[in-house]
């Protein structure tokens, strides 16, 4: 004979503690929230700037040094930062483009066989994009860059068995 299910019924704690059904949206807070990012809006492009001057440091650290597992975890980690700051600060391709290079750079072994020219192609493009300041990510010729990256990012990492 089958044994009979048993319900339990969770309270709904959350409710309880912010007063019942939430309240209405502040108008205002959203209106000032919206403001503050738009004053703010005025120097994403210098803090762009400096992100991508962090990440030409290490393009040139990696130039003198070579390629070693320090400051190819630099590049990794510098991209991985314009990966999560370019669509906050305009220039969604810029975020496309440094999740190219994640890809190819997100783990040890990857890092290691990298090749050089298609890791400097990625940095090439990222400040044509912001000197060309293109901030649509439908843009044709970024989004051509961008695909052709990919393509050999991918081609790359099949030809390593290293895509996951």
């Amino acid at each position: 004979m089958p044994e009979k299910a048993q319900i339990i019924q969770v309270p709904n704690t959350l409710r309880a503690k912010v007063g019942g059904r939430l309240g209405a949206i502040d108008a205002q807070a959203i209106a000032k929230a919206e403001a503050a990012l738009a004053d703010l809006s005025s120097q994403f492009e210098d803090w762009l700037m400096e992100e991508i001057k962090k990440l030409e440091a290490v393009q040139q650290l990696i130039k003198d040094e070579g390629l070693n597992p320090v400051n190819s975890d630099q590049l990794f980690y510098r991209a991985h930062d314009l990966k999560g700051l370019g669509t906050t600060y305009g220039f969604p391709l810029i975020t496309r483009i440094s999740g190219s290079l994640c890809k190819m750079l997100d783990e040890e072994e990857k890092r290691a066989v990298a090749p050089w020219k298609l890791v400097e192609a990625h940095l090439d493009a990222i400040r044509a994009v912001v000197r060309g300041q293109i901030k649509s990510e439908d843009h044709p010729v970024g989004v051509a860059l961008s695909e052709a990256l990919e393509v050999r990012v991918k081609e790359h990492l099949d030809e390593h068995n290293l895509n996951s």
